[in-house]
């Protein structure tokens, strides 16, 4: 199996199945980030990650740790080292990344639950390819500590599962205490990305349809610059992450992150600078978006997964400039008529929505149903 990296004896008992994406530190495990290089040099964690803190409390039973893109840092979830978790809706397809195996665990029903990181689309994509949920958190809302960093001004954690529930109760894991609001949004506005499957907009439009909210059309002017800016800040961050591995055993990481600290260790120096002062403007552009909609909606990504045979893949154009601007997103499966893979809705919404993004989710389930 390569969904899992490490299998936790299960105590039993009626706690939540909880899977662990291992980058986040485990009490008496090794945290490997998906790398031998990390793997071999690592200790056992002396303590749980900060975010576990409220599994803990509530009797969550972790059933393992998951496996993952090499260094968190990858959109297939493709890893050369310890293999590929097999995306369930067509195992010749790419699972997505670079929460993989989280993703993966929770559309098998060996968890119910799974966390997951997302810095650049990381729990958005596997959730959108493997057909489940998953929610990107604001950024800062969930402490980091003890999660291997690779993007810190954009890393955050979340959970995925099978349904809106489910990812309610991953939350209230996360954030003890948390529910969905109480309040249904009113106006959505609808986002339209060239590039983007026919299928997926489709699917889409039709979900929000079926909820009876106002849809209005939306545009935002500076998403491809806050989707580059994006690009610039995870290359650079994961850059300065990862300095010694990408000094010292180059030679001994899978050649897509190889070629990533490559491409970043080229940039100029005012690259990075550049790129957080646009962080700035883009988040005043959505700030006055959300002024007129509760919540934006938009494909959680743009493709279909992509074949295994056709690497390496592109970021996710849909995720990228949401990541910039920290702000939070939940991922949903959608059915497409007639085809085996799911198209899947992007909710986002300003700083510290995810109440309402989750009982925007529950209207979309209650009218399309959750995935089968």
């Amino acid at each position: 199996m390569t969904t899992f990296l490490l299998r936790c004896p299960d105590p039993g008992g009626p706690g939540v199945r909880l899977a662990v994406k291992d980058c986040i530190d485990v009490a008496g495990e090794v945290t490997t980030a998906g790398s031998p290089v990390v793997a071999e040099r690592a200790a056992p964690a002396v303590a749980d990650a900060e975010c576990l803190a409220g599994a803990r409390a509530a009797g969550a039973r972790i059933v393992g740790k998951t496996n993952l893109h090499e260094l968190c840092f990858g959109a297939s979830g493709v890893n050369p080292w310890y293999g590929t978790p097999v995306n369930p809706l067509d195992a010749g397809r790419i699972p997505g990344g670079s929460s993989s195996g989280s993703a993966v665990a929770v559309a098998t029903g060996e968890a119910d639950v799974a966390f997951g990181t997302d810095t650049a689309g990381s729990i958005r994509n596997p959730a959108a390819h493997c057909g489940v949920y998953g929610l990107k958190t604001t950024w800062g809302r969930i402490g980091l500590g003890g999660v291997w960093p690779l993007g810190p001004s954009m890393d955050t954690i979340g959970p995925l599962a099978m349904s809106v529930a489910a990812i309610e109760t991953g939350m209230a894991l996360l954030e003890p205490g948390f529910a969905r609001s109480l309040d249904a949004p009113r106006r959505i506005g609808r986002l339209r990305l060239d590039g983007t499957e026919p299928e997926f907009d489709l699917a889409v439009d039709a979900a929000l349809a079926a909820i009876g909210v106002d849809v209005v059309e939306i545009t935002l002017d500076g998403w491809a610059a806050a989707t580059q800016a994006a690009v610039t800040v995870l290359l650079a961050e994961a850059l300065e992450s990862d300095r010694w591995i990408a000094d010292g055993h180059l030679d001994r990481i899978g050649a897509d992150v190889r070629e990533r600290f490559v491409t970043a260790g080229a940039f100029p120096p005012h690259a990075l600078s550049s790129a957080l002062a646009l962080r700035e403007r883009w988040r005043a552009e959505l700030d006055r978006a959300f002024t007129s909609v509760d919540l934006i909606a938009l494909p959680s990504s743009l493709k279909f997964a992509a074949p295994l045979d056709q690497l390496p893949v592109p970021p996710n154009g849909a995720a990228l400039a949401v990541s910039l601007a920290g702000i939070p997103a939940l991922a949903q499966p959608l059915p497409i008529a007639g085809h085996h893979l799911k198209a899947s809705l992007q909710l986002i919404g300003p700083d510290g929505s995810e109440d309402r993004l989750i009982t925007a989710a529950a209207m979309v389930e209650a009218a399309v149903g959750a995935p089968e």
